[in-house]
């Protein structure tokens, strides 16, 4: 059962992310290629998509934290 949610969790992780995220909005994005400097926009893109990683990946954390602290309450209680 534990390989079962690994696994599950893996390719749901690796189905979810996309090769090319765009991460601007609208306004940046016109701003920046208006300019002409395509370079820039996507480093600008990288940058905005790089700075989103971390949330996420606090929370992941949190929410695993969580999860085992329940998990280990469960099975003591058990």
């Amino acid at each position: 059962m534990r390989i079962n949610n690994r696994l599950f969790f893996a390719l749901f992780l690796l189905l979810s992310t996309t090769p090319s995220a765009q991460g601007q909005c609208a306004m940046c994005r016109a701003s920046l290629e208006s300019s002409g400097n395509v370079v820039k926009a996507e480093a600008v893109n990288d940058g905005i998509v790089y700075l989103m990683v971390f949330p996420y990946i606090l929370v992941a954390v949190v929410g695993y934290v969580v999860y085992s602290m329940f998990r280990r309450k469960k099975v003591k209680t058990t």
